[in-house]
């Protein structure tokens, strides 16, 4: 996927401006930044749930846009913010929701195969036949990850999927995040607001600031204490934990 001068505007405010670079394949790319500072945006933008006003996406050579959205959906997830579903479903049936570009809501074995191997591989087992209003919220994220993954992409796009998360769920939810990548193949895309899972589970960070990319690179060359004191101007110390940045602010 390339990006190329991507603009958004609202009203008289432009939010993102002349954002442009590339996801690298088969990695964990985390974007990052103060609240406002077009993140989010970004990647409504290249999920197409926002529309641009100017730019280019470059999607497996082709124009975003281009796509028709039942073939662009087994190529591509999103999970957003938001995932309120009004309708009583048990976890099994919300997973079963990934299988719909495939199979439309009649199943065939390879999807019900898919549905198994999704919901096995987020430790679902034991919640499957229970309603998802009845769930934590930890297990709720999980039987969404789950869904994402019976679809069966080969981009994941989590907005700010540990929103809400207690530190324990949320560390977990970004382990299953780096095996998505590190197990299947997928590449992953994150915005996160907590720069600590950004720094330990991604390969390459993405950071924003006014509506503009301030820094792009490894996770080692953006997680520096002058790169972060630019984008939130606040103090950092970096320290080094099993080979990753990890920083304390104040």
């Amino acid at each position: 996927m390339n990006v190329q001068d991507l603009i958004k505007s609202y009203g008289h405010k432009t939010v993102v401006n002349e954002v442009s670079f590339e996801v690298p394949k088969g990695k964990v790319l985390s974007l990052i930044g103060p609240n406002g500072a077009g993140k989010s945006t970004v990647m409504g933008m290249i999920s197409r749930l926002i529309a641009r006003d100017a730019g280019v996406i470059q999607f497996e050579g082709e124009d975003l846009s281009k796509w028709k959205s039942k073939e662009l959906a087994k190529h591509l997830a999103i999970l957003t913010q938001h995932n309120n579903v009004q309708m009583k479903l048990t976890v099994r049936e919300l997973v079963s929701f990934g299988r719909f570009p495939y199979s439309g809501s009649r199943l065939t074995d390879e999807d019900h195969d898919m549905v198994d191997k999704a919901i096995a591989y987020m430790e679902l087992e034991d919640f499957e036949d229970r309603y998802i209003d009845e769930l934590s919220g930890g297990q709720r994220q999980r039987a969404y990850i789950a869904m994402v993954i019976a679809q069966d992409t080969d981009y994941v796009l989590l907005d700010e999927p540990t929103n809400n998360l207690d530190i324990y769920h949320a560390s977990n939810l970004m382990r299953m995040a780096r095996r998505l990548c590190d197990e299947l193949g997928k590449t992953v895309i994150l915005v996160l607001h907590e720069i600590n899972y950004a720094a330990f589970y991604s390969d390459y960070i993405c950071a924003f600031l006014n509506g503009k990319i301030a820094k792009f690179g490894p996770v080692e060359e953006v997680m520096t204490r002058e790169n972060l004191k630019e984008i939130y101007n606040v103090d950092f110390e970096i320290l080094n934990i099993n080979g990753r940045p990890l920083t304390i602010y104040y």
